[in-house]
């Protein structure tokens, strides 16, 4: 998605109020053209500050990233301003931390406006963006930062290309020709951004894997399509897993297909491993055939995210501490008839649109609420229903593996009663995924440095 054709410079500026109500004001005052009358921007402004007082709009990292729905006729507009000693508000001492603002206007019509939020919050992840942010002395060189951070451009570092690097793209267009595949499979994040190799594939159709791959990377690589999958650099074939399945719930790959992989150790600059897959021998058995993979009302958008939540859960946990935690997707009328609050709903009473796990300011919020007993219920769409919800299906015809918990059983339970999907990530680091009562490990983390 390019954030850059939305950003102009003359809406990249210098605050000069530490007061949050202030600071946001002066950013709206960047926007005359599409908020031309003062009352519209107040109003703008008024909301911003009411869904500040529900949830933070700090991401961490000194970014802050307001937003809001207002009538205009292009679907994004961003200002974005410097504030180096920091935001005061509600004497909130997190606000002393924001050296970023990144306001966020979006057309009441814009249809992927929680995927453009979740591509900005995914660039302020990048920790090489943000150091260009950080040392940006005077508000040219931020303007400069900030268009380089979010163009895509040949503007960025030369990319370096080793012959190792070539003849391993080279030999995997072979193998991939003699095997009959369909599809090439490529990890980006074997590369740092600005590092990447071009990598085509003429005659096969290319897949990029990586964690939040942009359009211009698809433009590059000309690829056909990217999936978001977490770079794991202590189990490959982990990330190969996850980035099948979430292949086959959006129809990129079917069930006949078979896949050549090319990837590597995540940011090492190399790549060195190539890996056909036969993608039924591989997944048929455990998760069935291709018209059971996503429910009705499922969007693969949802557990994509999801998928990538658990990961993130059982990689890091929760403050250096492993914690378990299930997440059911789909079907959440006939869930619910199927479960009890332990607690009382954390979620109830929130706008659809602030509790979707598309929304990159949930992140934290479901990470916390992880660490309480019992299951997250979300709807098809990726709206969170319920936290904390014990799961009461009848789970005396499924059979499990040996030395798998309640966690595991009830949610086998789950989605055999019912047209939905369940991830439980484990305390010991591993996510599984349940469909129809059946379970496929995802990522297991004592894998160990594997393929």
């Amino acid at each position: 998605m390019r954030v850059d054709r939305y950003i102009s410079a003359t809406r990249v500026v210098d605050l000069n109020s530490q007061d949050l109500r202030a600071a946001y004001s002066e950013l709206l005052g960047t926007f005359k053209n599409l908020l031309p009358s003062p009352r519209s921007r107040k109003k703008v402004l008024d909301e911003l500050i009411s869904r500040e007082q529900a949830i933070t709009s700090y991401l961490g990292e000194g970014v802050a990233l307001p937003h809001a729905r207002v009538k205009m006729k292009r679907p994004f507009a961003l200002a974005i301003g410097r504030c180096p000693a920091g935001l005061s508000f509600d004497g909130q001492s997190s606000y002393d931390e924001i050296r970023y603002v990144f306001l966020l206007l979006a057309s009441e019509n814009a249809k992927n406006y929680l995927s453009f939020l979740a591509t900005l919050a995914r660039t302020f992840q990048d920790k090489s963006i943000m150091d260009h942010l950080w040392m940006a002395r005077d508000l040219s060189d931020f303007r400069n930062v900030v268009k380089h951070a979010f163009a895509g451009t040949d503007e960025r570092p030369a990319r370096r290309r080793t012959k190792f690097n070539k003849l391993l793209t080279d030999e995997a267009g072979k193998i991939a020709k003699a095997a009959d595949c369909s599809t090439i499979l490529v990890f980006t994040d074997v590369f740092p951004a600005s590092l990447a190799p071009r990598m085509t594939f003429p005659g096969f159709r290319v897949v990029l894997a990586g964690e939040g791959v942009s359009d211009h990377e698809l433009a590059h690589h000309r690829a056909h399509a990217a999936l978001a999958v977490r770079a794991l650099s202590n189990s490959r074939l982990s990330q190969l897993r996850a980035a099948i399945l979430l292949g086959l719930t959006r129809e990129i790959f079917g069930f006949k297909d078979r896949v050549c992989c090319v990837g590597g150790i995540p940011q090492s600059g190399q790549l060195d491993t190539i890996l056909v897959v036969d993608v039924d021998e591989e997944f048929e058995s455990v998760i069935g055939h291709e018209e059971d993979m996503l429910p009705s009302g499922v969007s693969a958008e949802a557990l994509e995210r999801l998928t990538a939540i658990a990961t993130d859960l059982a990689v890091t946990g929760r403050e250096g501490k492993s914690i378990g935690a299930m997440f059911i997707l789909g079907d959440h009328e006939e869930v619910n008839k199927r479960s009890k609050q332990l607690i009382l709903n954390p979620f109830h009473g929130y706008e659809d649109e602030d509790r979707n796990i598309l929304n990159p300011f949930m992140d934290e919020t479901i990470k916390e609420l992880s660490l309480i007993d019992g299951a997250f219920i979300v709807r098809g769409n990726g709206v969170v229903e319920t936290a904390g919800s014990l799961i009461q299906a009848k789970a005396n015809r499924i059979v499990l593996p040996g030395g798998l918990g309640t966690r595991h059983a009830a949610a086998a339970a789950i989605t055999n009663a019912t047209n939905s999907i369940a991830l439980v990530v484990s305390s010991s680091g591993q996510v599984t995924y349940f469909r129809k009562g059946r379970m496929f490990t995802l990522f297991e983390k004592s894998a160990g440095r594997s393929l």
